[in-house]
């Protein structure tokens, strides 16, 4: 896999340089309420462009359905790039139309020009292979050299990510060097004990990875949503908690393996509940209570680890030697339920450990709730494919970098 420092010493001054980046940032309204995707990019972009580059940065935005929508739009991302890197950015309002072509031929050397959102075009996302071809054809014909740099997409076979590669000379940004180069240290070369603490909603997201980790880890925690399906499978009451029936099969047969294996699974003693789920808009007292894993009450449903839960996740990422965090223990969006989240996050922060948060919710909370990143030591952007590295798979955003 060529590098950008590799592309960079081979000169880029001229060159249209297309860098597929991750600029899929929570928004309200057009207001970024986590920029930290952006932020991500920023040394690759900058780079190219201080090496004379003229800088076609691309990316998708939530889920729009293969047509422009408003809501979606990469407008306020190409504003706070923007605004990072000291610089006017140009803004295409289109993905490889008029105002593409105009934008990114108006562009001198060492400028910057972010193209509307990738999903406004069918083609990006088609499962077709001639329609995502038809689509990265007129991608290229927008540069010279391709860039991978968008993390949090590399586990998609769309257009920008797997197809444009192949038409064009193409290296990895320095954000994906860097996650891949993390990653490699919680598969090929771990400092242990190795810790993972996995929450998040449902079970069967991460039931890839518990597979693959089970012959990994040393200890698995568990925390968040996915926790009330593997409480069941051993025959406790969880009421109204989110339930995932169907994988609880699953579940015993992991939990099964891990004995056998001498892997530590830990699940919570004690949880906070309502009969209520919690206002994240107002954020109103919600007034939980807190029972026993094994005492949830039939009419009310568990939101978050308990008091005694923290202490003892804290104690078990105490003596870790490497830690792999993805997914928040509760509804961390709500004060009252934030706790859990907290403690593990400030786990992570005391432990000498080399730490990896995964993406997605657990990177969010982690800056919601006030920690600094600086304190972890690496904060992934992209949580799937993080746990799809983590299973094995093959990313094809990867794999299309490769030479």
């Amino acid at each position: 896999m060529k590098t950008i420092d590799e592309l960079l010493a081979e000169g880029v001054s001229g060159k249209r340089v297309f860098v597929r980046a991750d600029l899929n940032v929570p928004l309200d309204g057009t207001t970024i309420t986590d920029d930290g995707r952006i932020r991500a990019v920023v040394p690759t972009v900058k780079a190219l462009a201080d090496a004379g580059a003229r800088v076609v940065v691309a990316s998708h935005l939530g889920r729009p359905k293969g047509a422009p929508d408003p809501a979606f739009s990469l407008a306020p991302a190409a504003a706070r790039l923007g605004e990072l890197l000291g610089a006017e950015v140009a803004f295409a309002t289109d993905t490889v139309g008029e105002s593409a072509t105009a934008t990114v031929g108006g562009l001198a050397d060492g400028q910057v020009a972010v193209i509307e959102n990738l999903r406004f075009n069918a083609g990006e996302t088609s499962k077709d292979d001639a329609e995502r071809g038809a689509f990265a054809d007129r991608l290229a014909a927008l540069a010279d050299v391709y860039v991978g740099d968008g993390f949090g997409a590399v586990h998609r076979k769309h257009a920008s990510v797997f197809d444009l590669p192949a038409r064009l000379p193409h290296a990895a940004g320095y954000l994906i060097a860097t996650e891949v180069g993390v990653l490699k240290k919680l598969t090929d070369d771990v400092r242990r004990p190795y810790v993972v603490a996995l929450g998040g909603a449902k079970v069967s997201d991460k039931l890839g990875v518990i597979d693959h980790l089970l012959e990994k880890a040393d200890r698995i925690l568990i925390g968040g949503g996915m926790a009330y399906t593997f409480l069941k499978a051993q025959g406790h009451e969880v009421g109204i908690s989110l339930l995932q029936k169907d994988q609880i099969p699953a579940v015993l047969e992991y939990l099964e393996r891990a004995k056998a294996r001498g892997v530590e699974f830990v699940l919570p003693v004690d949880v906070l509940v309502s009969a209520e789920f919690p206002d994240l808009k107002t954020k109103a007292p919600a007034n939980p209570t807190t029972v026993a894993a094994d005492a949830i009450p039939a009419d009310e449903e568990g939101l978050d680890i308990g008091p005694e839960t923290r202490k003892l996740y804290a104690s078990k990422l105490a003596d870790a030697g490497t830690v792999f965090w993805n997914g928040p223990m509760g509804v961390f969006e709500h004060p009252d339920y934030a706790e859990g989240t907290k403690a593990v996050a400030q786990a992570l922060v005391d432990s000498p450990a080399f730490t990896v948060v995964g993406g997605g919710d657990s990177a969010a909370a982690v800056r919601i709730l006030g920690f600094d990143e600086k304190a972890f030591g690496h904060i992934s952007t992209g949580g799937g494919a993080s746990l799809e590295y983590l299973e094995g798979k093959t990313l094809p955003g990867l794999a299309a970098l490769e030479d």
